[in-house]
């Protein structure tokens, strides 16, 4: 078994960015773009989650360290990250969830 699994969690702050223009074309599988905030005045392993050019939010807090600090030392194209359940009917901080996988080295 190939288990490249890194994490999973729901997108934090969904509702303060951009999801609501681009929520339909958010489908399970498709794929997301991390990027580090070094300088987030609130989170310095702060990383945010893009699909395309659009801002959706955020890794949480409380399991964004382990994955910053791969990216600062230069690993953050290891990793790649894709929707992985959508559920329009809940809580907006708990609609879209997103698994973070380890690619395979090929």
């Amino acid at each position: 078994m190939n288990d490249r699994h890194f994490s999973n969690f729901h997108i934090a702050g969904l509702t303060y960015y951009d999801a609501i223009d681009v929520f339909d074309e958010l489908t399970v599988g498709k794929p997301l773009i991390l990027k580090a905030e070094r300088e987030n005045p609130y989170d310095a392993n702060a990383i945010a989650i893009y699909y395309k050019e659009t801002k959706l939010g955020y890794i949480p807090a409380a399991q964004n360290e382990l994955l910053s600090k791969f990216f600062r030392l230069g690993y953050s194209d290891i990793f790649e990250a894709k929707i992985s359940q959508k559920d329009e009917d809940a809580h907006p901080e708990k609609q879209i969830r997103v698994v973070v996988r380890i690619k395979e080295n090929k």
